[in-house]
C-alpha cells in the first residue's frame, strides 16, 4: 500500500458535483398577475414595503460607488 491509495478517497469526493436546483422548482420572484380589485389591504402593504427596501437598497447601491 503506497501514498497514491490513500489520496483516491479524497480526490474522488473533491469531484463530486453539487447537487443543483431543478429548472421547473426554479422562480424568478416576480409576480406576474396582480389585479388591484382582488387586493386587499395586507397587499397594499406589502408592495409599500417592497418599494421602500428597494429604494434602501438602490441608496446604498450609490453610496459605495
Amino acid at each position: 500500500m503506497g501514498r497514491d491509495e490513500h489520496n483516491n478517497n479524497s480526490n474522488a469526493k473533491k469531484k463530486r458535483r453539487l447537487s443543483q436546483t431543478p429548472e421547473h422548482e426554479k422562480f424568478d420572484g416576480i409576480d406576474v398577475e396582480f389585479s388591484q380589485d382582488m387586493a386587499d389591504h395586507d397587499d397594499f402593504e406589502a408592495i409599500k414595503r417592497s418599494e421602500a427596501a428597494d429604494r434602501r437598497a438602490n441608496n446604498e447601491n450609490k453610496r459605495k460607488r
